[in-house]
């Protein structure tokens, strides 16, 4: 079975996951918000101890490639890459959102699954999953109106919402086909298309590689000083 090391910084709260084959060996959660830059590698040489494994004897290194905040996906890219470089291992992408959709899908039954991560004021980003993991509606940003489930609700679907920018929707429409879990963005939710893609041979160019940011960064001009 392969042994890979997952890296999970799209959102506020990064961590940090071992994992053989889909089984977790070790995690490790953030202990304070964007602090990736700070925190990343003290949580991959704690999680590597906690599970008696060698950084050489990873098979992979993954990362959960967005969307997501644009600093702190880059962070985490860099991190990943020099790993890479370092022991000539090959780099897993694994999509965010699909993760997120995953992960909801093995607590819920749902007929639409809805992960969705801030992206701002009522804008998230997100992607809509069916059985299987069929992808209805592609990775995009989505301004949220009380007319975004409208379909969905008139067609009596349920709906299952994952991700911390679920709550948003609360905000224009609720509806009792919506199911709201508590799943957030994490490393242990990267295994099992992290495995998936080891298996299938699915591995980025480590030197090409970049996240997928879906929006520039948000990036203001400081006001002047009188």
């Amino acid at each position: 079975m392969a042994i890979i090391l997952n890296i999970e910084t799209a959102t506020d709260i990064g961590s940090v996951c071992v994992s053989k084959g889909e089984k977790i060996l070790a995690t490790k959660d953030g202990s304070s918000t964007f602090s990736h830059a700070k925190e990343t590698t003290l949580m991959i040489e704690s999680c590597l101890m906690e599970a008696g494994i060698a950084m050489q004897d990873l098979d992979a290194i993954a990362i959960s490639s967005g969307p997501g905040s644009y600093t702190s996906l880059r962070i985490g890219t860099s991190i990943a890459k020099g790993i890479c470089y370092a022991l000539d291992k090959p780099l897993i992408a694994v999509n965010t959102l699909e993760s997120l959709a995953l992960a909801a899908s093995k607590i819920e039954q749902g007929t639409i699954y809805a992960p969705m991560i801030d992206a701002r004021r009522m804008e998230v980003y997100t992607a809509f999953y069916e059985a299987g993991m069929i992808c209805t509606l592609p990775m995009q940003p989505l301004i949220l109106d009380e007319k975004t489930f409208d379909l969905a609700i008139k067609a009596q679907k349920k709906i299952v919402f994952a991700g911390n920018g679920a709550e948003k929707i609360k905000k224009v429409v609720n509806s009792s086909q919506f199911i709201f879990t508590n799943i957030l963005c994490a490393a242990k939710h990267l295994a099992p298309l992290a495995f998936k893609a080891f298996e299938n041979k699915q591995f980025e160019s480590v030197a090409y590689f970049e996240p997928d940011y879906l929006k520039p960064p948000n990036i203001t001009t400081p006001k002047k000083i009188l």
